[in-house]
């Protein structure tokens, strides 16, 4: 049930009795016709801009659309009051009933309260972290993988069928640098003194894949060229670093449908099979770009290269795919793999990448447009930078990694429900500062106990009332007479309660996690409100000692919680049934 979409299907009915009595004219496009909470909560319940947006086409004033709509809005059971403010909005006040109504709701479907139909079974695939393989990941990572997991679930529970995927960048040469630094290790492992030259990887998570690959090759490679170890190394860097990669995810609570690695693309006619599907529509030619803008830098001169017309699908220039002396650029396999995805028949894209990768952006998306004859949209969300303190200082860089703060350092410190949930405490592209102490408070200002609180509140509430012998199985609570809910602290939790499916929608279209959070602390907000009224009203405590009492505000209580605990689910993190 979504009460928000039942009043707007209302709105649109209505409206289609004034175009049929001729008081409207016909053929008025209804898409943007909203039903929304209103800015503020003193002028309704939901608030419809429908005169607004329909009055240029109509031809009419705004306010004179709006009366009509209100005197036919008046006539519905569930409406009791429709207001015309300013110029056309039109508030709408709505029966107790039409509130008692989402409770029922909510009890009936659980956890799948406000699982949604947008999606349709739409295939998408969302891919996510995407690190290359050369070391554990660090706290930029963290954050992208947590925002991407969220979009994920977020786009599941609204209804797409998601396919969740991570990149291996096994193909460039980061990996022959990863090769010789394990081989360094490796050298190390044997007794030897080693240095590592600049440009290699110190860090000490690189000790033990040394020491392994001494025990699977002993001395064999001692002594050696590159040429004869090399190639055996590389794969056997990026097997340990990937089996680190997903031990490190696995923390978190992240899980992959897919591995799709860089390195299959090579050799396989892949690539060559994608530049040629642009070249069969015109767009791969060979010339010569202008030089950077600004200063020119001293060792530019002007290189004749293999170009895809990416400008002629939104781009800013044309881009290289082939260099000068016939080697593949980087961009080249990366329209490969989005060409791979295309092929496998995703009606839809989404990219997360960090935001050093900016200037990617419209590169690719005029890749998949060109590659997908603009039939497969791609939305590409860039990850802001994260900024970590501990006692009012920045965090200190691992040794274990050398140059970072790894995923494992935030993860062991404070645990992955509250990583997650902190990293959705703003929108991706916003910067996000993570502070240890103030993430393990137990207060207000820490979004993650406040959020967590609530849920523990309502399991405590829960248990006193089983203690008093009191049901409160949800079969029991959807019997539970819930018009004994009249107060407007009571009115109002189950009016927030009933805006989840809305939620779930708005976020899952703009692909924002982030709403979520800040819809689950708005939610527990108003729920600690109710709780702390009831210490200077007994009437509204949840526990009353009437039995029928105790179970409409338990069945109150309880909807809040099962929506607690779906919004939690989207973002990864697990309820509270207690709290320490």
């Amino acid at each position: 049930m979504n009460l928000f979409a039942d009043i707007r299907a209302l709105v649109l009915d209505c409206l289609d009795d004034l175009v049929a009595s001729g008081q409207l004219p016909a053929g008025l496009a209804m898409d943007n016709v909203a039903v929304e909470p209103p800015r503020d909560a003193a002028h309704g319940d939901m608030a419809t801009n429908a005169a607004m947006v329909l009055a240029k086409p109509a031809g009419m004033k705004p306010r004179d659309i709006a009366d009509m709509l209100a005197e036919k809005l008046r006539s519905d059971h569930r409406v009791t009051e429709a207001s015309v403010a300013g110029p056309g909005f039109l508030n709408l006040r709505l029966a107790p009933a039409a509130w008692y109504a989402v409770l029922d709701a909510v009890l009936e479907a659980g956890n799948g309260f406000g699982r949604g139909t947008l999606g349709a079974g739409q295939r998408v695939n969302v891919e996510y972290v995407s690190a290359n393989p050369t070391g554990p990941l660090h706290v930029g990572h963290t954050r992208g993988a947590v925002f991407g997991d969220a979009l994920a679930s977020l786009l599941d529970f609204a209804g797409f069928d998601v396919t969740r995927e991570y990149y291996i960048n096994d193909g460039g040469a980061q990996v022959d640098v990863l090769a010789r630094s394990v081989y360094l290790r490796y050298l190390e492992a044997h007794g030897q003194e080693v240095a590592f030259p600049d440009g290699t990887y110190p860090g000490d998570y690189l000790i033990p894949v040394g020491a392994a690959l001494k025990d699977k090759v002993g001395d064999a490679y001692l002594d050696k060229g590159e040429q004869y170890w090399l190639k055996d190394v590389r794969e056997f860097a990026t097997e340990a670093m990937m089996d680190l990669i997903r031990a490190d995810l696995k923390a978190l609570g992240v899980e992959m449908d897919v591995f799709y690695s860089e390195k299959s693309l090579y050799g396989t006619g892949r690539i060559e099979a994608a530049i040629e599907d642009l070249k069969g529509k015109g767009l791969i030619y060979e010339g010569v770009l202008e030089p950077p803008k600004g200063k020119k830098p001293e060792d530019w001169e002007p290189r004749e290269q293999t170009l895809f017309k990416s400008t002629e699908h939104g781009d800013d220039v044309d881009r290289p795919v082939m260099k000068s002396d016939g080697s593949w650029t980087y961009f080249a396999p990366d329209i490969a793999y989005h060409y791979d995805k295309v092929q496998r028949g995703f009606d839809a894209l989404i990219d997360v990448f960090g935001a050093d990768h900016g200037g990617y952006v419209k590169r690719m998306k005029a890749a998949v447009s060109a590659l997908s004859d603009g039939k497969t949209p791609l939305d590409i969300k860039l990850t802001q930078l994260v900024k970590l303190f501990k006692n009012g200082e920045p965090f200190k860089m691992s040794k274990r990694a050398g140059t970072f703060v790894t995923l494992r350092d935030v993860v062991d410190q404070v645990g992955p429900d509250v990583t997650r949930f902190v990293m959705l405490t703003r929108k991706n592209d916003a910067m996000l500062d993570f502070d240890f102490d103030k993430v393990m408070e137990q207060s207000r200002e820490n979004p993650v106990f406040y959020v967590q609180y609530a849920h523990a509140r309502v399991a405590s509430v829960m248990r006193k009332a089983r203690e008093a012998g009191i049901d409160v199985d949800d079969a029991t609570l959807r019997a539970a007479d819930v018009s004994l809910l009249d107060h407007e602290a009571e009115l109002g939790l189950i009016a927030k309660v009933a805006e989840w499916p809305r939620l779930v929608e708005t976020a899952a279209r703009t692909n924002e996690p982030h709403r979520v959070a800040f819809y689950l602390y708005e939610l527990a907000g108003v729920f600690h409100a109710l709780w702390n009224k009831g210490n200077d009203v007994p009437e509204l405590r949840f526990v009353q000692d009437d039995p029928k009492v105790t179970q409409a505000k338990i069945a109150l209580a309880r909807a809040t919680s099962v929506v607690i605990a779906a919004g939690l689910g989207i973002l990864g993190v697990t309820p509270a049934q207690e709290m320490r």
